[in-house]
């Protein structure tokens, strides 16, 4: 898995988000950068200094946060080489399409097409990887809530894109991710991914909009 694209359309300046949708977005966001390439050092110092509560995307954090001191980027680079590129492949393939039907770039990446040509989102010329990949995704997620493209997405709209692009596989893939054989370092990412996701499912399951 390479980097995700850059996604890229005519900024407008941000509007105020909410405390609570900030934060959200930013766990998107980190979920999209750590994910997108191996971290190196930079990132996993990040890591390493971060601290959680009790609960279970807390705990996930500082399990990431106790590894990250052990981890060295050559380390962590190796690691992620054999999870999502290997000789051939990976031991996970990170995309919708593959999740959802046993094959890449399939009907869900061209609905996910659809869908970001609709929000004036495009692929980076520059860049090849398909966009039904996780790190992608989360990005264009954590974009939507605080409006990076543009307008701000309502809850609507975020619980139609979650459900549509992110909610059928994304927690299946972190689950994945916790429990593959190479994963060391992107264990507890596996873990902090797949509570958000939980927590996500949830709260769009009992709202309103």
């Amino acid at each position: 898995m390479s980097a995700a694209p850059d996604l890229t359309t005519d900024a407008k300046p941000a509007p105020k988000i909410a405390e609570e949708d900030r934060l959200r977005a930013d766990l998107y966001n980190f979920l999209g950068l750590i994910l997108a390439r191996p971290a190196d050092q930079g990132l996993i110092d990040q890591c390493a200094g971060l601290s959680g509560d009790a609960s279970p995307v807390g705990e996930a954090v500082t399990t990431l946060a106790k590894v990250a001191k052990i981890s060295k980027p050559a380390a962590v680079e190796s690691e992620y080489n054999r999870l999502f590129i290997g000789l051939g492949r990976g031991e996970l393939l990170p995309y919708a399409s593959y999740y959802l039907t046993g094959f890449l770039n399939e009907k869900p990446l061209a609905q996910l097409r659809q869908d970001m040509t609709a929000r004036g989102l495009a692929r980076a010329e520059n860049v090849f990887e398909p966009e039904d990949n996780i790190a992608s995704l989360m990005e264009m997620m954590g974009a939507m809530i605080v409006g990076r493209f543009g307008v701000p997405a309502t809850l609507g709209q975020q619980k139609t894109f979650f459900n549509k692009h992110i909610g059928p596989w994304a927690a299946h893939f972190y689950s994945d991710l916790e429990g593959a054989k190479n994963s060391v370092f992107y264990a507890p990412v596996g873990r902090l991914g797949r509570a958000f996701m939980e927590i996500e499912s949830e709260a769009f399951r009992m709202s309103a909009e």
